[in-house]
This record gives structure tokens, sequence and C-alpha cells, in this order.
């Protein structure tokens, strides 16, 4: 039989009269073998831990014959959560959390765009110089920036401290009220660059025939970035929002390596410092029952906060 023929044999006649290759499709065991390696990991990496992490929240530790007798572990319900949001520790590291997000995520954020804008103007030099300098900072892993900025804030070791006392200024960037800032600071050092790379792409993509219809039409470079760039790529804003919020609940290496220097950060300074600090104390499922409520607040916030502005930009 001639290879044409061959081919013509496997074409079957559907009912509707549409013809059906039989042996050319993919086939499920090709298919699974594709996506076994992603999904297996996933599952016991990811769904295993936060499955078992839920589980833990819901036991609880018992003793019988008082203090010093035998321990044992069992079903608690809810108990673990009452405690939780009981415990004043756990609200105020929210509340402090959220002051912290709700001043460093916009200054980060509006940084972050004021950069990509001007890498994207063509009045620029040396442009690739300028990306490469604004995103190496998020190269450099947070406990190590943390270190580095650690030794600028310390009065005795730092530089920087020695030039502002030289001015007359008497900094303490590790005092009650200014360390929540300065673990601001390093957060915004690092992760500057990451949101402007993704704003700078967006912006890579837009057509250049706007830019040039705006300017026969009069519009200045400034109307231009602020009435068409910005609009623009405000999904990728809000992108960039949504991550920056998921990372700010998330805060733990930053006020971690200060509170090393600082006696102005506790072990409760952020939420996930005190699911640490619990677990470190051997008590685990109420560590467990912080980390599911610290998952819960993100999603809520990220999640609400991108259905709200994605309804309000039309997306």
């Amino acid at each position: 039989m001639t290879d044409t023929a061959t081919r013509a044999t496997r074409v079957v006649a559907t009912p509707g009269g549409r013809s059906r290759h039989n042996g050319g499709g993919p086939r499920a065991g090709t298919i699974a073998a594709f996506l076994i390696p992603f999904f297996l990991p996933f599952v016991l990496f990811y769904l295993v831990p936060i499955a078992y992490a839920i589980w833990q929240s819901f036991l609880v530790v018992r003793r019988t014959g008082g203090q010093y007798g035998t321990s044992y572990t069992t079903f608690g319900g809810f108990e673990q959560y009452v405690q939780v949001f009981q415990n004043t520790e756990f609200w105020n590291s929210i509340g402090r959390i959220g002051l912290f997000g709700i001043v460093q995520v916009p200054v980060m954020l509006f940084i972050a765009l004021i950069i990509a804008l001007l890498l994207d103007t063509p009045l620029l030099k040396l442009k690739a110089f300028f990306r490469i300098a604004a995103f190496m900072p998020y190269a450099v892993p947070g406990v190590i920036a943390a270190i580095m900025w650690s030794f600028l804030y310390s009065p005795q070791l730092s530089p920087l401290v020695d030039l502002l006392k030289a001015i007359g200024l008497q900094p303490d960037f590790l005092g009650p009220g200014a360390v929540l800032w300065s673990a601001a600071n390093v957060s915004t050092w690092l992760w500057t660059g990451y949101n402007m790379l993704i704003m700078f792409s967006a912006l890579q993509a837009i057509p250049q025939e706007l830019y040039e219809a705006a300017k026969l039409d009069g519009a200045s470079n400034w109307a231009i970035a602020w009435r068409i760039k910005v609009p623009i790529i405000a999904p990728s804003i809000i992108l960039t929002t949504v991550f920056s919020i998921i990372g700010t609940l998330q805060l733990y290496a930053e006020p971690a390596v200060l509170r090393q220097i600082s006696s102005n950060i506790s072990s409760t300074f952020t939420p996930n410092m005190l699911a640490y600090a619990v677990a470190s104390g051997n008590n685990y499922q109420q560590a467990a029952a912080i980390s599911v409520v610290i998952a819960v607040i993100t999603f809520v916030l990220s999640f609400g906060f991108m259905r709200l502005t994605s309804k309000r930009a039309g997306l």
C-alpha cells in the first residue's frame, strides 16, 4: 500500500460528514508525561503543605494530670483561631504591617513608575546602563541587603550617620519611631527595580504610532507620559500593586535582620515573625492558625484590590 493510501486509511468519516484523524493527534499518555513533572512537585510541595497547615490549625495539645502530665494532640475545632483573634500581639503586628504597606507600597511603585517612564523616553542616554543599575538591587538577596543597610543604620559603624551628624543632624534610624521606616527603605531599595522592569516591559509594548499621532496633535512629552503611557500600562501597575500587597504581608527578612542591632524590633514585629516565634515555642498548631489567617487576609486584600481596580479601569 502506498504512503498516500496509508494516510487515507487513518481518516474516518464522522456522523456529521466531517473527517477525523485517528493516528496523528496527541495521546492522553503523552500529555500526562508532560504534565506530571509539573503537577507532582506542585501537589507535594505546595498543596500538601497547605492542607497539612490547615489541618494542624484545627488541632490542640491537651495534658492529662496537670501541667506536667502526659500531652496528647486532639481535634479542637476553631480554638486556635479564637486564640489568634484574641492575641493582642497579632493585631499589633497586623496594624504595624498595614501602616507599612499604606506608606511603602505607593512610594515604591511611584518611584518605579517614574524610573520606567524615564527609561522609556527618547531623551535619555545610556538607557541600558541605567536599566541595569535600577534593577541590580533586586539581584541582592533580602537578607544580604538588610545586613548592608544595618551597617548604614548603626550609629557606631555608619558613615552616613557620621555625615549627617557633621552637618548638625542627629539621626536615629533604629529608634522606636523610625525603625519601621528603616525596614521600609530596605524593601523599597530591593523591590523598586523589579516593579520598574514590569512597567518598563509594558511600555515597550506600546505602538510607537500612538506617540507620533500625539505629537502631531501637539502633545508634550509630559502629556504623552501621563495621558497615554500610564493609562495603557494600568494593568501592569495593578499587577505590581497586587504583588506588593502580598509581599508586604510576608515581610520577615528585613525586620528580622535589623532586630539584631535594634531593641525596638520585637519577635512579634510582623505577622510572619509572630508565627515563627510561636512555632519556635513548639506551639505548631497555633503557628499554623496564624499562617492560615495571614494567608486569608493576603488573599482578601490582593483579590479585592484587583477586582476593584480592574472594574474601575474597565479591564
